[in-house]
């Protein structure tokens, strides 16, 4: 895992930290600082705050400090989520800007928005 500073949420929370009993086991794989993997990085931290507060384990993994992490998850493009678990394991390649195919890959249901 590398444990390195990542950008902070727009909610000024802190970064995720792994919870090992956490039902959600999710590794995202950047490219450095760039906009997509800042975003992607962004988009993903509010599904899980939203959706999974707690209930989840985050670790992002940069491609230029550790390729062989990459390799070895056999990524080709990145920004990549990859959810080991729950089972089965799924991919998504991308900024995650798209929510409800991040909610449907993570198997999760959009919720409405609050009536104002």
């Amino acid at each position: 895992m590398i444990d390195q500073p990542l950008p902070q949420p727009r909610s000024g929370a802190p970064p995720t930290r792994p919870r090992h009993d956490a039902p959600y086991s999710l590794k995202l794989y950047v490219s450095g600082a760039t906009k997509r993997s800042t975003r992607a990085i962004e988009n993903l931290r509010d599904v899980c705050e939203h959706h999974l507060a707690g209930l989840y384990d985050l670790e992002v993994i940069d491609i230029y400090q550790n390729p062989e992490a990459a390799r070895k998850a056999q990524i080709v493009a990145v920004p990549t989520l990859v959810r080991t678990s729950p089972a089965p394991l799924r991919r998504v390649v991308g900024d995650l800007s798209d929510r409800s195919k991040l909610l449907s890959s993570l198997n999760l249901r959009l919720q409405p928005a609050p009536n104002v």
